[in-house]
């Protein structure tokens, strides 16, 4: 529950913060015909979210069990990726997320009602493609389809209050510092997600070394127990690994680990008129 409330925040307050930007900019500018088509298309966005993680939980039941676990390995792979990446954007831009959205939303007022509808659509629609991947990517990691989607649901929520308080002006925190550590905390679910990706292509056979291990602990760090259960739930710890699954965790967090905590490159941005909105940091 507590690594999927962190998908669910992380990934959710992205999209609170993007439309709590578009809606402020719309209205202090006093173009409120465009909240409208904004509104449009974040629920589309919204809908093909819901529709995508519906139909991969249809799909990956319908197959085989080497099948399934292939899609699912494969998935959780692709859904690293996704997160890594994000991570990495919002590392990046986050101290100047106002004035990008600004200028596009600026660019799609001149160009009508439709633009909005396609501006808020892609905004929100991205942030809510990796949420739905990555959180079924971490139920199926974890085994448990209850605790993992309340956690993501609570996230959500937070993040959707973060997003209505930024608007209102009752929050302001450096979201540069707040997506730097929650970055950290994210490259360790992924990390976890991606050792049990390989595990899953392990047993579909796409992969060696299933029966090659790195250690066994199992008997000294029982499943079932509490804390095997905890760590598993927030990392995907297990006490059966093989070498692939150590090998590719230990990378992962070595690689991902020193280039993020690099100093980023700032992106140059061309100066624009100013203008009241939510401040970004």
């Amino acid at each position: 529950m507590l690594a999927n409330y962190l998908i669910g925040l992380r990934e959710g307050l992205e999209a609170a913060l993007v439309v709590s930007i578009l809606v402020a900019y719309l209205v202090k500018s006093g173009r409120t015909e465009g909240l409208r088509p904004v509104w449009l298309g974040v629920t589309a966005a919204i809908a093909l979210s819901l529709a995508f993680g519906a139909m991969l939980t249809f799909t990956s039941s319908q197959l085989s069990f080497k099948a399934s676990e292939a899609f699912g390995g494969t998935l959780s792979v692709i859904a690293v990726g996704f997160v890594t990446w994000m991570i990495f954007w919002m590392r990046r831009t986050a101290r100047h997320l106002t004035k990008d959205l600004q200028g596009r939303l600026d660019s799609a007022l001149a160009l009508g009602a439709g633009a909005l509808v396609v501006t808020a659509f892609l905004a929100v629609g991205r942030e809510g493609l990796e949420t739905s991947l990555f959180i079924w990517s971490a139920v199926q990691a974890t085994g448990d389809s209850t605790q993992p989607v309340i956690g993501a649901a609570l996230g959500l929520g937070t993040a959707v209050a973060l997003g209505y308080l930024f608007y209102k002006g009752a929050v302001r925190i450096n979201l540069a510092k707040f997506f730097k550590w929650t970055g950290v905390a994210l490259i360790v679910v992924a990390a976890g997600v991606l050792a049990y990706g390989i595990h899953d292509l392990q047993e579909a056979g796409v992969l060696p070394g299933i029966h090659s291990l790195a250690f066994d602990i199992s008997s000294t760090f029982p499943p079932d127990s509490w804390y095997a259960t905890l760590l598993r739930g927030t990392v995907n710890f297990t006490p059966t690994t093989t070498w692939f699954q150590a090998i590719a965790w230990v990378a992962y967090m070595g690689i991902v680990g020193t280039f993020f905590f690099l100093r980023p490159r700032t992106a140059t941005h061309v100066p624009s008129r100013p203008t009241a909105g939510v401040a970004a940091s």
